[in-house]
């Protein structure tokens, strides 16, 4: 009885292992790996640095308030109102965009989403991915495109960093035309490629953690609920056979 109680607990236990990750990742399916680490607190400190300093000027996390971050990603409150915080708000309020939302719209097309929820909606794979696509596209109308995801209205907000990268199409045929095959970098950026990645990956972090605040807290208390869970299983096996042992030993 004990052995199939213990087995199906395992069975439980490793369902979850196994479905949560599959949950986080849903929208960047057939995508190279992000290779986040949300428990990482450089990375999340550096994805930070990097989003306030080259997203906050379009998009907003209003989930998300600069104290919240400050908590939990191990900064103190001037450190968070000096260096990330470019809108004026208060400590405890959530974090605003700057642009007006009419303006958003006469510049864009339509007014840039909100990213608090942005890796739980497409996944971090996507979001890594997506910053590592864009190319120079002067058809567009706002001369950039994305392999990722096509005809975006969204310029690339790291150019300066990664360089600018040109699209190399296949050659079209009748009935079929012409794709990207690849990007190659025309211009190079302030970072070499593997610099990037890894800023990218950063960014893709912080928006990991964005999207669920409490998942540091979430997996560090999973850990004492499993062994608490793992000591219970041994004591009731204990009372079990204590319980039992005189009925064996008569039969």
């Amino acid at each position: 009885m004990i052995k199939r109680y213990l087995s199906a607990m395992a069975l439980a236990l490793g369902l979850f292992v196994v479905t949560v990750p599959a949950f986080a990742q849903e929208g960047g399916e057939g995508l190279p790996s992000a290779g986040t680490n949300v428990n990482d607190r450089a990375s999340l400190q550096r994805g930070a640095k990097l989003f306030f300093n080259y997203c906050v000027g379009c998009h907003s996390l209003k989930y998300v308030r600069y104290s919240r971050v400050a908590s939990d990603l191990g900064l103190s409150e001037d450190e968070v109102m000096s260096n990330l915080n470019f809108t004026g708000a208060k400590f405890g309020e959530p974090v605003i965009s700057h642009m007006p939302a009419d303006s958003a719209k006469t510049w864009f097309g339509k007014e840039p989403p909100d990213l608090s929820l942005e890796a739980r909606a497409k996944g971090v794979d996507f979001i890594f991915n997506y910053l590592n696509s864009f190319y120079l596209d002067p058809s567009r109308p706002v001369g950039w495109n994305n392999t990722v995801f096509p005809n975006a209205s969204m310029p690339n907000p790291l150019w300066e960093l990664q360089g600018l990268q040109v699209a190399v199409h296949s050659e079209a045929t009748p009935g079929h035309d012409s794709v990207v095959e690849k990007l190659e970098l025309s211009q190079p950026g302030r970072m070499t490629p593997e610099e990037f990645k890894g800023a990218t990956r950063d960014l893709a972090t912080f928006l990991e953690y964005t999207a669920e605040p409490a998942v540091l807290q979430r997996q560090s208390v999973g850990v004492w609920v499993v062994l608490f869970l793992a000591l219970l299983t041994f004591l009731l096996y204990l009372v079990k056979h204590e319980y039992w042992k005189d009925v064996h030993e008569n039969h």
